[in-house]
């Protein structure tokens, strides 16, 4: 029998271990959905910029996580709202004490937690990218990257996933409403801010001036990649299958992390529709995104039907969001993805309420308002200094011309490229 347990307790371990990279890697694909949703959203002059953004800020959240957000994150500080500063991954568990078993044996490998988490941290990084495009360094933007990874991200992590003090209040986000999709979309606010507007986006007298994307397919494409890897940014975040439960609770998590989605692109297109006169296409992909984001604070307590209305709602907001942001407060957000991940992030986080019995709606605004503060005072501050120090918007002449050329030297679709001077 004790031979038999040891072989149980090594298939749940392995098996769970598996689960874990497996849901690691579908986030990981999200980068590439990031990378052709903003590269289709964006003009082609700036189009290879944009996915040389995506692919370095991926690379630098991973070396800054594993050097030391995710011991910030993760670390046995006490008080247990400072940041462990401490450096290295170290070793993974020791078998001896998986075998061992009982509630605090671990029953998946510490390098799988890590390798899961770290493709968090790129995706709240990715958001940011997105909303600055088109004007901002590229080399400022790296810079600011360092700091968001290592630092900004694992802290008000810590608060939350690492049994910090939101924890302890009963803050509910099971998957990052507010965690990975609100805390991006507040660095972005702070940097918009502080970069201003495209050249051209809006007239002397406020009149607003569209910027249409270069490539439509490749948007919807990044949507679908997006919607793809969301099954595992949330069905990963039961942290285990290796049971009947389990497995039921992962279930319901795609299924109901499949129908906030769904419900969310109708309710945007027909409220485009209705409002436009027209079926616009990027209203329906921000509003898929924004039912993900609106069910990723908690998709195993609602009912399918339920998932349904809340991503609904995130698809309405995020219409009346991009069009309030980009008219009346003049945000030039050229992906929306101030609105599809901070306002409906919080969206997503008061929801909770609606289906969760340990969500207390107190709890949830006190989160709200941490992770907001926390998020958008360190950013602004670190962007404002890089501001002061090399600056971070390109020249007029280097905007007109194209990211592609001055950042990059070469560009996304050089033959259609208009001959220079």
């Amino acid at each position: 029998m004790e031979a038999l347990s040891s072989d149980i307790l090594q298939t749940k371990y392995a098996l769970d271990t598996f689960y874990f990279l497996v849901m690691g890697a579908f986030v990981m694909w999200m980068a590439a959905g990031f990378s052709m949703l903003e590269g289709g959203l964006v003009r082609s002059k700036n189009t290879a910029e944009i996915l040389t953004k995506n692919i370095v800020l991926y690379a630098i959240s991973c070396v800054m996580y594993m050097f030391v957000g995710y011991n910030i994150m993760y670390g046995t500080a006490d008080p247990h709202w400072l940041p462990d500063l401490s450096f290295g991954l170290g070793p993974d568990n020791d078998p001896k004490a998986v075998l061992a078993g009982g509630d605090g044996a671990p029953y998946y490998s510490k390098m799988a937690d890590f390798f899961f988490q770290v493709v968090f941290v790129a995706t709240a990084m990715s958001i940011i990218s997105g909303a600055i495009a088109e004007r901002m360094k590229l080399w400022s933007f790296f810079a600011f990257a360092v700091v968001m990874t290592g630092f900004i991200y694992p802290v008000q992590g810590m608060w939350k996933w690492g049994g910090g003090f939101l924890d302890a209040q009963g803050f509910v986000d099971f998957a990052g409403s507010g965690v990975v999709h609100m805390c991006g979309a507040a660095a972005a606010l702070a940097a918009v801010l502080l970069l201003g507007a495209r050249k051209g986006k809006y007239g002397k007298n406020g009149e607003v001036h569209a910027i249409p994307g270069s490539n439509m397919p490749m948007a919807t494409l990044g949507t679908f990649i997006l919607w793809l890897g969301w099954f595992g940014f949330n069905g990963g975040s039961e942290l285990k299958v290796s049971d009947i439960s389990e497995a039921n609770s992962v279930a319901m998590v795609f299924v109901n992390t499949n129908m906030a989605a769904a419900g969310g692109a109708i309710a945007a297109l027909i409220v485009a529709r209705l409002w436009f006169g027209k079926a616009d296409l990027t209203m329906a992909l921000n509003g898929a995104l924004a039912g993900l984001v609106s069910i990723t604070a908690q998709p195993l307590t609602p009912s399918p039907e339920l998932a349904t209305l809340i991503g609904g709602i995130g698809g309405m907001i995020v219409v009346a969001s991009i069009v309030t942001i980009d008219r009346t407060f003049k945000l030039d957000d050229p992906v929306g993805a101030i609105s599809v991940h901070g306002v409906c992030g919080i969206w997503g986080l008061l929801a909770v309420c609606l289906s969760d019995p340990t969500a207390h709606l107190s709890s949830q605004l006190l989160g709200i308002g941490v992770i907001f503060a926390w998020v958008f005072t360190t950013s602004f501050v670190v962007w404002f200094t890089i501001k002061k120090i090399v600056g971070i918007r390109v020249s007029e002449e280097e905007e007109y011309e194209g990211l592609d050329v001055s950042e990059c030297g070469l560009e996304a679709y050089p033959e259609f490229a208009s001959t220079k001077k």
